[in-house]
């Protein structure tokens, strides 16, 4: 007698899901400043500073993000939601505010950098957190793998809004349409049901939160290495773009890898829930994915490489973010959803300073940046899976 094995929940199920378009939907929004702040920034500081203390602005509000997010995702998980997200997007709104108003003044500018930094809210986390209370608990891995793939679009988005703002009305016109996009985002995201409902999970509390579990600290560690191997790359594509005589070719292939990561996200939300067991598998073929990269081909073949160096990444970040889940201490699920998060964004400032100075004195150096890192990140999920033996 043969058995018949039903194919796990796609997309067709997260979005037919109560509420989720509309959550998805406002958490996309809100979080537009990831991909359209720092542009803001750099355009407003660069009209009265120099390229460098532009960088330095951008790299501040960065810091901020940084620093605050596992801080206001654990305030999350001891309150509630909605608290946290409407005072820290006005305070990141203040910030954004602050700089367009201080007429590029140095002083004004980084103070506002690093409010609009320290302020934003974590939505990504707070999304993420959900979940497992508005799909099936067989759809949890596609709606995570969904989630993580629409964010491909964040960083398409994200600039368009700031450039055509910029466009219309000057410089701080993208600071203001960046702070906009997240108060209107978080306003709609947190007056949702499920969002207002959502509590944390009553637990004893620790001053390490999740980071007293060895296995996660070694998790955070690996996705680091996935950060710096993907914010690698628009710095030497810069390098590659400028060597063939067109700066702005940069943008179109990180389009291609945005697609080529779109696309592996949807079709990774039909794949079947693995165990650890697929960490270091998903790892690999992140890290082999940046190996033909090295070979320097022509635009056209490069756009198709690049746009496969992609392909991996949100299979890899849905099983991070499954093991997170498991991995996680009662009562600390959002705190450590966003120290992945934070892991990422800090990897990935790292893989891009470590990269200047390489693509600047050879670029095939530049671009063997990425699979070394996407190799440490191997070791680490190996690690992750063994100790769960």
């Amino acid at each position: 007698m043969s058995t018949v094995t039903s194919a796990p929940p796609g997309i067709r199920t997260v979005l037919r899901a109560p509420r989720v378009p509309r959550l998805l939907l406002a958490n996309q929004v809100g979080r537009l400043p990831l991909a359209s702040g720092p542009l803001a920034l750099l355009l407003f500081a660069r009209e009265s500073v120099s390229l460098t203390v532009a960088g330095v602005v951008v790299a501040v509000y960065t810091a901020g993000m940084a620093v605050s997010a596992p801080l206001l995702a654990r305030s999350v998980d001891r309150w509630r939601q909605p608290p946290v997200l409407y005072a820290s997007s006005a305070l990141s709104a203040l910030g954004f505010l602050l700089v367009a108003a201080g007429g590029g003044a140095l002083v004004p500018t980084l103070a506002g950098a690093a409010l609009a930094g320290l302020g934003t809210p974590p939505l990504e986390a707070c999304l993420r957190a959900l979940w497992p209370s508005l799909v099936p608990s067989p759809a949890v891995p596609a709606a995570y793998t969904l989630d993580i793939a629409l964010q491909e679009i964040i960083f398409v988005v994200g600039p368009l809004v700031t450039l055509t703002a910029v466009g219309i009305a000057g410089p701080p016109a993208g600071l203001v349409a960046a702070a906009a996009c997240q108060l209107a985002g978080v306003i709609v995201f947190a007056l949702a049901g499920p969002v207002r409902v959502w509590r944390g999970e009553p637990a004893p509390r620790h001053w390490a939160g999740p980071l007293r579990v060895a296995r996660f600290v070694v998790l955070v560690a690996g996705v680091a290495c996935a950060g710096a191997a993907v914010g690698s790359l628009p710095v030497v594509l810069t390098g590659y773009a400028e060597a063939t005589g067109d700066r702005g070719l940069s943008g179109w292939l990180l389009a291609a890898q945005a697609g080529g990561a779109l696309l592996g996200g949807l079709l990774y939300t039909r794949a079947k829930p693995g165990g650890t067991g697929r960490l270091p598998w998903l790892a690999v073929c992140f890290a082999v994915g940046y190996l033909p990269l090295l070979l320097l081909p022509g635009v056209g073949t490069m756009a198709v490489l690049v746009a496969v160096s992609g392909f991996s990444l949100p299979p890899l970040l849905t099983a991070v973010f499954l093991t997170t889940d498991d991995l996680a201490p009662p009562g600390t699920v959002v705190e450590a959803f966003a120290w992945i998060v934070t892991a990422f964004t800090v990897g990935s400032a790292t893989g891009a300073a470590l990269t200047g100075p390489l693509a600047a004195t050879d670029l095939r150096a530049g671009f063997a940046l990425a699979p070394v890192a996407g190799l440490l990140g191997v070791v680490a999920m190996t690690t992750v899976h063994r100790r769960a033996a």
